[in-house]
């Protein structure tokens, strides 16, 4: 489950996503504009520490993009390249947030949702010492997944960033589909749909090595 906060940002998360967005070359939308949300979804980090959110996001009349973000309390050793920038959490203090794809708990996170056939986190908050639950704005579902006992997930190796960003582990092969629509998939597969998307579609999946 993942725990929510109210809380405000500065900057927001599509203040950060509309500034780093247009440099990356998988972006298809129009620049100098400002992104807007479709929808996200959560994975939960077993640990607490790292928040993980991915996002579908775009230009009011471009294609959407899927963007895993995760947020942490310091920042990750050797993940500069993916720094989406840094912003003032009103409880939680700074967070640097960067790109999911080249953090090693995104990944883990990822790879178990998949394998496991366990989908997305519930998110709530908690309100006078109880859970108030906050519905999901995308509806994620595993497609031929289910294993209770997956191989353990290995180190990631590399991570390459192209329209299809592979993470490449020593145990599988995690590909994020960057730009949701008609994509095939090979192997398990995370599928979603969010407001605008009636027809759930691949965002990633999981290649046997």
């Amino acid at each position: 489950m993942a725990l929510l906060h109210r809380a405000t940002l500065h900057p927001t998360k599509l203040d950060l996503l509309t500034a780093w967005l247009p440099d990356r070359q998988w972006y298809a939308g129009p620049t100098g504009v400002e992104v807007v949300s479709r929808g996200a979804y959560r994975f939960d980090d077993p640990a607490g520490e790292v928040g993980i959110e991915t996002m579908l996001v775009g230009a009011a009349d471009g294609p959407v993009h899927h963007v895993p973000l995760t947020y942490r309390a310091a920042p990750l050793d050797g993940a500069d390249a993916w720094l989406v920038g840094t912003t003032e959490h009103s409880v939680l203090g700074r967070r640097w947030v960067y790109d999911g794809c080249a953090d090693p708990v995104y990944a883990a996170a990822l790879a178990h949702a998949i394998l496991t056939g366990s989908g997305q986190a519930e998110q709530y908050f908690e309100v006078d010492g109880r859970r108030e639950v906050r519905e999901p704005t995308v509806t994620v579902v595993v497609d031929g997944a289910g294993d209770a006992n997956p191989t353990p997930f290995g180190v990631v190796r590399r991570v390459v960033d192209e329209d299809r960003t592979l993470i490449d582990t020593d145990t599988v092969e995690l590909v994020v589909v960057r730009r949701p629509g008609a994509a095939d998939s090979a192997g398990p597969t995370l599928l979603g749909r969010w407001n605008g998307q009636p027809t759930s579609v691949p965002l990633a999946y999981v290649r046997a090595r």
